[in-house]
């Protein structure tokens, strides 16, 4: 068995995030966070032209699902070696392996080269993402937790506004391999910026590993593998489709729950139920998202640039929740937040049916579209604030590994289930539509039921 203390952290800063002593910090973090969501949402944009460059179609699919397996991986090492050895080295391995897989993408000569770069990319991007959860546990003051997880939510907003724009005029002016290389060029100086506050934050002595870390590791991987088999399973077609995907998802089915807090699966108070509140409402979410475009364009007649549209305003909700969550006085209860936005996600999904009601104005769709947006902003932030609440500093790392995992995991099993339910039929309609949102609605709800269990059993 493993002793974890964490020395005293500093005392509280008087301020807010950009207190002095928070100021380089608060920049840092938020800086980094914005740029690993650019390149997630850029990426997408120029890989058709990638792989056409490198004549690499074959591998279109696995250059998407490496990466997100690497970071499954990623995230579990992560969490074990923050909470073993504080996340400094977390942080700065993750950057560079971060920056050193975006040159390899960058100036790749192959589909098979740019494929390991995104791969490494991956894998940084994994240990930044769970490490950055512990830096906030150690250096901010519970007061502050709401606001900074909102600043995280504002930083994978404004790319998901402005990322696929600029990737796009990237590509034509300068060629895609900018949209790789641009971002080291920033990744550096914001690392060197959190420096000096990482050096700062206390250390965690330990007297040994962890109990059941290789194990744990060896559950990660499995998991990694039956993720990137999702992903690629996800993009095919006929027996080879169903068959990936079977495979996938058993394999996700024997591993995860090893990955998750006990108790997950029948929503335990506490912790496994804060896990899996995040997972629900992310399948839901995505899954609604997938299809709206889509369904916007074939039965309502809109361009593609005004059904994208619809998803930014889905966008500013979710950045308006997640401000407005940081600034109001707290809740009374540790339910409030959750349930009224896992209600809104519920609703506002529903809402969004009407879009396959010809006489229904499509600015209810979008009004319905923008709820479920503000539901996602006031909950997603409550729930990473519950997770660091909820646990010790030096379970900081794991918990939030696993806040993640789940979340991922989650949103990547309906992903692939609802393109195989599009893919199906040679032209959707509107059945295939509204059993989707109904799905997406109904995940919602089944959270916003559970809620109640974010609370840790009395005693």
């Amino acid at each position: 068995m493993t002793a974890t203390v964490a020395t005293p952290a500093p005392p509280a800063p008087a301020g807010g995030l950009f207190a002095p002593r928070l100021r380089a910090m608060t920049v840092g973090v938020v800086a980094l966070v914005s740029l690993l969501a650019f390149e997630a949402l850029a990426v997408g944009t120029a890989m058709p032209t990638v792989a056409r460059s490198l004549d690499g179609i074959a591998l279109y699919g696995i250059a998407f699902g490496g990466p997100f397996a690497a970071g499954v991986l990623a995230m579990v090492l992560s969490g074990l070696w923050s909470d073993m050895r504080g996340p400094g080295g977390p942080v700065w391995h993750g950057l560079g392996w971060f920056v050193a897989g975006l040159v390899v993408a960058g100036s790749a000569t192959s589909m098979e080269v740019l494929v390991v770069g995104r791969v490494v990319q991956g894998f940084g991007s994994g240990l930044l993402s769970v490490a950055l959860y512990v830096v906030v546990g150690r250096v901010y003051p519970e007061r502050l937790h709401r606001r900074i997880f909102a600043a995280f939510a504002a930083a994978w907003v404004v790319p998901s506004l402005v990322g696929p724009a600029v990737a796009g005029l990237v590509v034509e002016n300068l060629g895609w391999r900018w949209v790789f290389l641009a971002v080291p060029a920033v990744a550096v100086p914001v690392g060197l910026l959190i420096r000096p506050g990482l050096r700062a934050i206390g250390a965690v002595t330990e007297a040994g590993r962890p109990a059941g870390a290789l194990t744990r590791l060896g559950w990660a991987g499995a998991a990694a593998v039956s993720a990137a088999l999702l992903h690629v399973g996800g993009q095919q077609r006929g027996i080879t489709a169903v068959t990936l995907v079977g495979a996938a998802l058993a394999g996700l089915l024997v591993s995860a729950p090893r990955l998750l807090p006990a108790g997950f699966l029948r929503a335990g108070r506490g912790l496994p139920t804060v896990i899996g509140l995040r997972g629900l409402a992310s399948a839901a979410f995505v899954a609604a998202e997938v299809v709206i475009p889509l369904m916007l364009a074939r039965e309502r007649g809109l361009s593609p640039t005004a059904a994208g549209l619809v998803l930014t305003v889905g966008a500013l909700a979710w950045s308006g929740g997640s401000w407005l969550q940081g600034r109001m006085p707290a809740p009374r209860s540790r339910t409030t937040l959750p349930t009224v936005g896992l209600v809104c996600i519920t609703l506002g999904t529903a809402v969004v049916t009407s879009a396959l009601v010809p006489a229904a104005p499509v600015w209810v769709a979008v009004l319905g579209w923008a709820g479920a947006g503000l539901g996602m902003g006031l909950l997603y932030p409550s729930l990473s604030v519950l997770t660091l609440e909820l646990s010790a500093p030096g379970e900081q790392g794991r918990n939030s590994s696993s806040l993640q995992l789940g979340d991922s995991l989650f949103a990547a099993t309906v992903l692939a289930l609802t393109g195989a339910v599009l893919a199906a039929s040679a032209e959707p309609g509107p059945g295939s539509y509204a059993g989707t949102l109904a799905v997406a609605s109904g995940l919602a709800l089944l959270g916003a039921l559970l809620a109640h269990r974010v609370v840790p059993a009395a005693g």
